[in-house]
């Protein structure tokens, strides 16, 4: 499995404690990384769920998990793109803060590892359109993607 894509980044995410609890910045304007703010959002998933696979044609994604701990992967299907076909794993959370940016046209999903639900929080570039989404979608056991999720019986979720 390649270990990158070309333009997607997984930037480490620094953790400041102090005797009330902590903060970590997730995406500032003055990032080296950002581009545009389109809206935030936050999803959970429940342990062992997946949610994948979906990707952009116009938008870049921005993207950590602020609890829990899941196991991101990324596809891609770009023609002309020098890691066309490259797969992408990353684990992100709580015991590996880190943004993961991924541009249009890699496809990217994420399942939810360990005993509790994973809280998922995204920066996306464009907001979403309700009348025409920029998502395509292909289910987790998309033959077209040589991945294998590890989906158990009754647990396919996109």
């Amino acid at each position: 499995m390649s270990t990158t894509i070309d333009g997607v980044l997984v930037t480490p995410l620094r953790v400041i404690p102090d005797e009330r609890g902590w903060l970590m910045e997730i995406l500032r304007c003055d990032d080296p990384h950002f581009s545009a703010f389109g809206q935030v959002y936050m999803t959970t998933a429940y342990p062992n769920v997946v949610k994948a696979w979906h990707y952009h044609r116009k938008q870049t994604d921005n993207f950590t998990c602020i609890h829990g701990m899941m196991k991101v992967a990324l596809y891609d299907a770009r023609e002309g793109s020098p890691t066309h076909g490259a797969l992408m794993e990353v684990f992100i959370g709580e015991k590996n803060p880190a943004l993961v940016t991924v541009p249009p046209g890699v496809y990217h999903g994420f399942k939810a590892i360990g005993n509790e639900t994973a809280f998922f929080v995204s920066v996306p570039t464009l907001p979403f359109n309700y009348q025409e989404p920029d998502e395509f979608r292909l289910p987790p056991d998309s033959p077209e993607i040589p991945y294998d999720w590890g989906l158990l019986p009754g647990l396919r979720h996109g």
